[in-house]
């Protein structure tokens, strides 16, 4: 194998080997984990500009399929594992994890110890880094991540969102049958903002009686209105809230002249059209285990969550709609603010993924709520 380099701004320098593309590559780097679901991950479109290291020991034993995906490329700037398996072994498989990187130029580190990756990003937090399978002078290469621009400020939305509007025709999928086509369209007419959606959130949407049509970013208020939707929802996506303002004043506009609801990205963009600011977490949540308490029936969810921002509480009780604004959902192991709902207007939205892939289905019956919100306006 031929050898490769990890190295973090703060100077710190992880040897390993190389697979999947050759090259070099920058990044943010962030830990993921969950133990399953590497592929989901990869294809997550809220990624983008990200490093990321799995925390579970082995990675690539079940291979890549082609039912998995969650965009139709991947994301990810580069990936790093500590052993990844080169023969995947699951009926479901139709090539390597290494020959899925390696098509898409797409550079990979494994023999990293990510044990002490991880626990050096939890306790120092994330930061920008470097691999390279090339350029093996560890100065050198903690100085290109040093110089690496940072994810705050920028506008990673515009990069993984489409370019033009298409209808989503894909329902939930079953062994043996794949993904569902419905036979005829749902009963609500749904816009769904792309900010780097999840193709399971628009399954689930479908699933549940929704006709999606997906649109991009910079879509306008006026230009949603004229589809004339039952309501509107607002995606995940990759970065920092506030580099995409165009999208939070969009939704400024929405606000009570449809219902509205937002997962992970589209939580904070909706925390900020409401008067809320976002903060960025020290190593951000990213994983399946995470557990968020629903304030309103004291139910804990385990639930899978993707970002690095979140919106801060104390900011929304200083909004215009303080006195209609409720935190709904927090997460128990920081207290940060998974959840928001608003009094007066339909309007709700959560921080995790309800959607899952990969993680657990607890919360996925917000979708339905979703449904009976557009029934009762």
């Amino acid at each position: 194998m031929k050898r490769a380099l990890l190295a973090l701004a703060d100077g710190t320098v992880f040897p390993g080997w190389s697979f999947g593309a050759e090259g070099d590559t920058v990044g943010e780097v962030v830990f993921n984990t969950s133990m399953t679901g590497y592929q989901e991950v990869l294809s997550d479109p809220s990624y983008n500009g990200q490093l990321v290291a799995m925390t579970y020991p082995e990675i690539g034993n079940t291979g890549v399929n082609e039912e998995d995906y969650e965009s139709d490329r991947i994301h990810v700037e580069g990936f790093i594992v500590k052993e990844a398996w080169e023969t995947p072994s699951n009926w479901r498989a139709t090539r390597s994890l290494h020959a899925f990187l390696a098509d898409q130029g797409v550079v990979g580190i494994q023999g990293v110890d990510t044990r002490a990756l991880t626990w050096r990003l939890r306790e120092h937090g994330s930061m920008m880094g470097a691999i390279s399978t090339e350029d093996l002078d560890p100065d050198r290469l903690v100085d290109r991540a040093r110089a690496a621009p940072g994810i705050e400020g920028r506008d990673l939305v515009r990069e993984v969102s489409c370019r033009e509007a298409y209808r989503w025709e894909q329902a939930e999928w079953s062994v043996g049958e794949g993904y569902r086509t419905p036979r005829q369209p749902g009963r609500f007419k749904v816009v769904a903002y792309d900010f780097g959606v999840k193709y399971n959130i628009l399954r689930g949407l479908t699933a549940a009686g929704c006709d999606v049509t997906v649109v991009p970013a910079s879509t306008t208020a006026e230009e949603v209105l004229a589809l004339d939707p039952d309501g509107v929802f607002l995606s995940n996506g990759p970065g920092d809230p506030q580099g995409v303002p165009y999208a939070a004043e969009a939704v400024r506009r929405l606000i009570g002249k449809k219902p509205l609801f937002g997962i992970c990205l589209g939580n904070q963009i909706l925390g900020l059209a409401l008067g809320g600011t976002t903060t960025k977490l020290k190593f951000g949540h990213h994983g399946g285990n995470q557990p968020v308490k629903d304030l309103a029936t004291g139910r804990v969810e385990i639930t899978s969550q993707n970002h690095n921002f979140v919106v801060d509480m104390d900011s929304l009780e200083r909004s215009d709609h303080a006195d209609a604004l409720e935190v709904t959902h927090l997460n128990l192991n920081d207290r940060t603010v998974e959840g928001l709902r608003h009094r007066d207007v339909p309007l709700f939205s959560v921080q995790y993924h309800p959607e899952a892939s990969p993680g657990p289905h607890d919360a996925a019956h917000l979708f339905r709520r979703f449904v009976e919100m557009m029934e009762g306006a």
